[in-house]
């Protein structure tokens, strides 16, 4: 079997849905783990946005996968096959878990380029047309402890005809098929765990057909494609993925593509969701904005007291809109540093934050290192975000072991009250 040495563990079901746990043996050697719920350390090319692996590594609880993708990497590949000594040492990456997708979360990819034998992934040179063949040859380049394979993932949009979202879930099983059997005659993916794809849109009896024919093939795990924000409505998305899930084994974790903010991922992790991609902090840090949305569960009296006088001076007000559905636009779990009040507010970006930025520089000075298009505005602000949502996540788990998911939830959207 593909990734027969990946194993989930769960220590806890919460109301039947919600899987707190750890995935244990993962890498080449077994030699890691990742808890879950969980986030993928997102990358391009192996290089966390605006940040070099010793500024990274200041961060403290970093998620032990980074994310690559195929539409940062394919337009490389004549340099990897020259290397030959596959992705990680390439990027120096140490000490991490490979995860390769098809897709970058985080860039717009245009649709209408797949065919019965390709997909299409786009790079800094633009369209890179890969058929099973070519998708396999990069897996077995960049050599990455896991990977997505290879599917039609082209019918998020809403109005895609049954028969387009039909057609979809063929192609994407029939390349699953193809994948597999490349993978399982390959000396150089010996080892390496292959995640089935999910499709289906916004269709219940198509997704639950592409749920249980991925679960019948001998694959380690489960990326869910089509639910990204934006697609469809979040209560719809929730009970697609409750359905999917309902169909899916336990014991192999499931990772949801292309959702990323805060409330979003809640509704997915009580929906069934194990993994998340880790985009959202990027984004977030090249709109120019700090994460500063709180999940605490169980505040400090004198920080609510603070809270209150914040709130009555009209300093609280969320910036965007809880409902945005794209990606570009600010949320309101962001705070926009560019905007002129920062300019004299010689606070830290987050009371109480523990990061390098934090600890060490005020909103003013980010402000002032944004305006003036200083490159250290985004080391400083990708540092703070990303340390903010993995301690999100943190605190999603810390949630579930002590049945506070209700509590969470309102802290995160801001309807609990001290």
């Amino acid at each position: 079997m593909a990734g027969s040495r990946m194993k989930l563990e769960l220590s806890k079901v919460v109301q039947g849905r919600c899987r707190l746990g750890q995935l244990k043996e993962i890498g080449r050697m077994g030699q890691h783990s990742l808890d879950i719920p969980g986030c993928l350390l997102y990358s391009h090319l192996g290089t966390v946005p605006h940040l070099t692996q010793d500024t990274l590594h200041t961060l403290s609880s970093l998620p032990t996968v980074t994310q690559v993708t195929l539409s940062n990497i394919a337009e490389h590949q004549e340099v990897l096959d020259e290397f030959k000594g596959g992705f990680k040492t390439f990027a120096g990456l140490h000490d991490t878990v490979l995860y390769c997708s098809l897709h970058d979360s985080a860039a717009h990819r245009p649709t209408g380029h797949t065919t019965n034998k390709t997909v299409s992934v786009w790079g800094s040179g633009g369209r890179i047309e890969l058929t099973v063949a070519k998708f396999m040859a990069l897996q077995r380049m960049v050599q990455p402890d896991w990977y997505q394979a290879m599917a039609d993932g082209e019918t998020w949009q809403t109005g895609t005809s049954r028969k387009r979202v039909r057609k979809s879930v063929d192609r994407s099983l029939a390349h699953l098929d193809e994948c597999l059997l490349v993978h399982q005659k390959s000396q150089e993916l010996d080892g390496v765990s292959v995640f089935g794809v999910v499709e289906g849109g916004d269709i219940l009896e198509e997704r639950l057909r592409s749920a249980r024919e991925t679960a019948k093939r001998p694959v380690a795990g489960f990326c869910l494609d089509g639910f990204q924000t934006g697609a469809m409505d979040q209560a719809l998305r929730s009970q697609l993925i409750a359905a999917v899930t309902e169909e899916l084994p336990e014991d192999k974790p499931r990772l949801l593509q292309g959702v990323g903010r805060p409330d979003e991922v809640l509704a997915c992790v009580e929906a069934g969701v194990d993994l998340f991609e880790g985009f959202f902090p990027f984004q977030a840090t090249e709109r120019g904005c700090a994460l500063c949305f709180r999940f605490d569960v169980t505040p400090d009296p004198e920080s609510a007291v603070a809270d209150e006088g914040r709130h009555a001076a009209g300093e609280t007000q969320p910036n965007g809109d809880l409902n945005c559905d794209d990606q570009t636009h600010m949320t309101r779990f962001e705070m926009d540093l560019k905007d002129k009040r920062h300019q004299d507010d010689f606070r830290p970006l987050v009371e109480g934050c523990g990061c390098y930025c934090c600890r060490n520089h005020q909103r003013a000075y980010v402000h002032h290192l944004l305006v003036t298009n200083e490159l250290l505005a985004g080391v400083l602000l990708m540092m703070h975000n990303t340390s903010h949502y993995h301690s999100f996540f943190r605190a999603v788990r810390e949630a579930l072991a002590n049945d506070k998911m209700d509590l969470l939830r309102r802290r995160v959207l801001g309807t609990l009250t001290e």
